[in-house]
């Protein structure tokens, strides 16, 4: 079980978190969830009381507009986490949580176990709030994108932002390897999976990109 729970060693949060403070929250194999594509983990209205991280698989984040519309909030994968507007006091869930692959498997931990941790290691305390402050931050630019960038500054903002996170340094080049499918960064920047194939071939014709189905390279760091 312990090799299990160090499937989030790879998150920068975690990398504080020590074996014994893990077993100290009395995982067990059994406290692990799984979910089937489409299922959903929790719906708008929800109790707020757990944040969860991701073992295996992809979540999505989304809600509704007035309209009806389905608006994605966030497209996560293994090692990362959501729920945590908890942390902040949130009593009721705004937003729904949707397994995208059969298969996915996330650890909830209580929110009371969460603040025990913070008590006692400051530097997990900072982080945490600091990814918070991060996620909220890019919230408010995709919000701002949406307003006023057209589809390719919005794609271009989408790569920088993959980059800033994740890329490394090959060369001349920056790679960033990835899960997103160009159905997924169409619902998060806001346009049609057609347009975002379109578009990546444009900025791949101009020798800025180059791309498959799970890498982005730019070619041209400049244009960041």
């Amino acid at each position: 079980m312990k090799d299990q729970l160090w499937y989030f060693n790879d998150v920068n949060l975690f990398n504080v978190m020590c074996p014994h403070k893990l077993e100290d929250f009395g995982l067990t194999e059994g406290h692990f969830k799984t979910y089937r594509k489409g299922e959903t983990i929790y719906f708008t209205e929800d109790s707020a009381n757990t944040m969860y991280l991701i073992a295996k698989g992809k979540v999505r984040i989304l809600n509704y507009s007035e309209e009806g519309d389905e608006v994605v909030k966030a497209i996560l994968g293994r090692g990362e986490m959501f729920g945590e507007l908890a942390l902040l006091g949130e009593d009721k869930r705004s937003e729904i949580a949707e397994a995208m692959e059969n298969e996915t498997t996330v650890c909830p931990v209580k929110i009371e176990q969460v603040h025990d941790l913070m008590k006692d290691n400051r530097d997990f305390s900072f982080k945490i709030y600091k990814w918070i402050g991060t996620r909220i931050r890019k919230m408010e630019r995709r919000i701002d994108n949406l307003v006023f960038k057209d589809v390719r500054s919005r794609l271009l903002d989408f790569i920088r932002e993959l980059i800033t996170e994740k890329g490394t340094k090959k060369g001349d080049y920056l790679v960033v390897e990835h899960f997103y499918t160009h159905k997924n960064i169409a619902n998060l920047i806001g346009t049609s999976r057609q347009t975002v194939t379109t578009t990546l071939n444009e900025l791949r014709d101009e020798g800025l990109i180059d791309f498959d189905r799970r890498t982005i390279t730019v070619k041209k760091p400049e244009m960041l």
